[in-house]
């Protein structure tokens, strides 16, 4: 590797520290905001500004950005869940790319989903340094009008975390649904939703296909 290329790795990975910071400080203003609707309109704020002018944005060099496109907030896909614990499940591989195999296990499942969207979904525990909880989900809605191998409501590693109530139940709020890096730019080859979490209802919430 020469001089010059190790400042632009550098440089790199410095913005890429940047946005994983800002993005942390991010869910963490969102989780302290007791107004729902008021944490959504902030969180999708400084998402545009991100999307629109971070060096790490995954929008392509070159490419017009009006912001991103959301559905409407709708208080009721807001869900306070508890969920069961999966013991006898095996580890699942995805692919990602330059990441290579990304090996997670699944060790929990939903409860309190299935009356309004027709499922439950299952958290997966990253496996690797460190670990943390990721949650991808399609619905009726992908390929349509959202994203057509799915979306993200949780990924803890990168900072997205909704949390939980003062009484322990798991915050699953869909107004913070959003499309995976591959869903704006070819670099990216990001983990889909699995088929055990395909939820039969449309969930018109959160980020929609992009234009």
């Amino acid at each position: 590797m020469t001089a010059s290329s190790e400042v632009v790795v550098t440089a790199g990975l410095e913005s890429l520290w940047d946005w994983r910071r800002r993005i942390a400080g991010l869910y963490a203003a969102i989780r302290a905001e007791p107004d729902p609707q008021r944490a959504w309109m902030h969180w999708r704020t400084v998402r545009d500004e991100m999307f629109r002018n971070h060096p790490q944005s995954p929008i392509e060099p070159g490419c017009r950005f009006e912001g991103l496109s959301l559905f409407p907030y709708d208080p009721a896909l807001v869900f306070h869940v508890k969920h069961s614990a999966i013991t006898d499940a095996s580890v699942e591989t995805f692919q990602a790319g330059a990441d290579g195999q990304v090996n997670m296990q699944p060790f929990a499942r939903t409860q309190g989903l299935q009356s309004k969207l027709g499922g439950e979904l299952t958290l997966y525990w990253l496996l690797g340094y460190g670990g943390g909880v990721f949650l991808p989900f399609a619905d009726a809605t992908s390929g349509r009008e959202t994203y057509g191998t799915g979306r993200y409501l949780l990924d803890t590693i990168k900072g997205a975390d909704l949390g939980n109530t003062p009484d322990g139940l798991t915050v699953l709020d869909f107004n913070f649904a959003y499309n995976p890096s591959c869903a704006y730019s070819p670099r990216y080859v990001c983990p889909l939703a699995p088929p055990r979490n395909r939820l039969p209802m449309p969930v018109r919430a959160g980020e929609r296909a992009p234009a």
